[in-house]
């Protein structure tokens, strides 16, 4: 299977001339509960629940029954042209009823990055009705995470989203990330806020307010580092695109569904949206499904487009796709019937005091934090004054191989060095401490290379 995988597979966000000479490092075959096992038979407990998504864990009988019942009943029948099907209606009630803010409608899509394009895509056509076409450019925040098409990879803040595809598009601006140690870390939470607010807003100024359309946030960033906003900072953001009439986009790909001990980030942060981005723990990844969440004066105002543009000419093949939409109503009855979110606000606890009691001194540590059920850890060369290491190093990249090497999964994310924690909402007390252990004593073992490589001194 590695070699097939390796003469055939096109991988994403992968080294490839690497993989093309030495292949995958292990093949999955299987999967339960939080657990994996690969094609030699070695398990791991998945610390990052796939990719941040499978939230109630994997071999889960009732979404495989869910699955099968609806391909054998209706396996696919296309939403255009007012063409309706069961699930996905009874689906698309469900979310709206348990929306964190008052929405209106719900269009489905198959990733987060499509759903994303889709919310510019809104936005844009939005303001064309209102008679205000300048408004076009898209505020997203440096480090942001928001998906890898040409618009959703745009709006990311990652530069090695952007290196060698032209990226971002002119029309995409960037504002500062709510990063504490690097951008506050001698500063107080309200101090924090201001400077946040105040990059904003000279950004807006800048750029012009008749000229933006919305600005995207996660409520809590996942893979630009798991990033925490100071207490304050939405409040802060929203009055500022409030009074320049611009839209707030909040992607929930990762943080909804449970994530962060509410069942959504929204909720959990305090956000009052526009739109709301949904995908990963809607099916808990089980199926590819994606939604845009569209608050009622948004709605209103695209319904009034009909007498300008005719129909609407938007829409994916696999848009409300009833097999997604089934798996989505067994996903969401585990969480619902397990009390997942509740769990995650338990468990999401009990990880912080461990990874603040086993990472909270290391002297490669520069932060410990998190929120719910998603943790990280930032290293750096130095701790005080924070300095960080050379990113041809790979630190984080070297501790997340040898915590693989030892049967757990965690992951060096993209930008800096910081270690990602996001497990399966069914998690156990005992299965975070094997994941905290291990990946405390793959950093011990880094730690021991780089002073022998003098690389670091004590």
């Amino acid at each position: 299977m590695a070699e097939i995988d390796r003469r055939y597979n096109f991988h994403p966000f992968t080294a490839l001339a690497q993989h093309e000479r030495h292949g995958p490092s292990v093949v999955m075959v299987r999967g339960e509960g939080v657990w994996l096992e690969d094609s030699a038979g070695r398990r791991y407990v998945d610390g990052m629940a796939g990719l941040w998504c499978v939230n109630v864990g994997y071999g889960r009988r009732e979404i495989a029954e869910a699955l099968q019942r609806q391909a054998e009943t209706l396996a696919y029948c296309h939403s255009f042209s007012s063409m309706g099907s069961d699930v996905p209606a009874l689906l698309s009630q469900r979310l709206i009823n348990s929306a964190p803010v008052p929405m209106s409608k719900v269009f489905f899509g198959n990733s987060g990055s499509d759903a994303n394009d889709t919310q510019v895509k809104l936005a844009w056509y939005y303001n064309n009705v209102r008679g205000k076409p300048g408004k076009k450019k898209i505020i997203a925040r440096q480090s942001g995470y928001h998906g890898v098409t040409i618009m959703s990879g745009g709006m990311t803040g990652l530069p090695a989203v952007h290196a060698g595809f032209d990226l971002p598009l002119p029309f995409v601006k960037h504002t500062l990330a709510p990063h504490r140690l690097w951008e506050g870390h001698d500063l107080s939470d309200s101090e924090f806020v201001e400077k946040l607010a105040n990059d904003l807003q000279r950004l807006i100024e800048t750029e012009g307010a008749d000229t933006i359309a919305a600005m995207i946030v996660e409520p809590v960033m996942g893979a630009g580092g798991v990033v925490v906003p100071p207490p304050g900072y939405h409040r802060a953001i929203q009055e500022i695109l409030a009074e320049n009439d611009i839209l707030m986009i909040a992607d929930e790909v990762i943080c909804g569904f449970g994530r962060l001990g509410h069942m959504f980030g929204s909720e959990a942060l305090m956000l009052k949206p526009d739109l709301i981005t949904i995908a990963k723990g809607v099916t808990s990844a089980y199926f590819p499904l994606s939604g845009v969440y569209v608050s009622e004066p948004v709605w209103r105002t695209i319904v009034e487009g009909e007498s300008r543009y005719g129909t609407f000419g938007h829409g994916y093949t696999y848009t409300s796709h009833p097999i997604g939409a089934a798996v989505a109503m067994a996903n969401l009855d585990i969480i619902d019937s397990e009390n997942l979110v509740e769990a995650a606000r338990e468990k999401g606890e009990y990880l912080h005091r461990r990874l603040h009691g086993a990472f909270g001194d290391h002297p490669l540590v520069g932060e410990v934090r998190g929120f719910g059920l998603i943790g990280a850890v930032e290293l750096v060369a130095s701790r005080d004054p924070p300095l960080a290491f050379d990113p041809k190093i790979a630190v984080a990249a070297r501790v997340a191989r040898l915590s693989l090497e030892s049967g757990v999964i965690t992951r060096a994310l993209p930008r800096g060095d910081t270690l990602a924690f996001s497990p399966p909402l069914i998690i156990s007390e005992g299965e975070l401490d094997t994941i905290v252990n291990t990946v405390r004593n793959a950093l011990d073992q880094v730690q021991s290379q780089l002073v022998r490589e003098g690389r670091w001194k004590p």
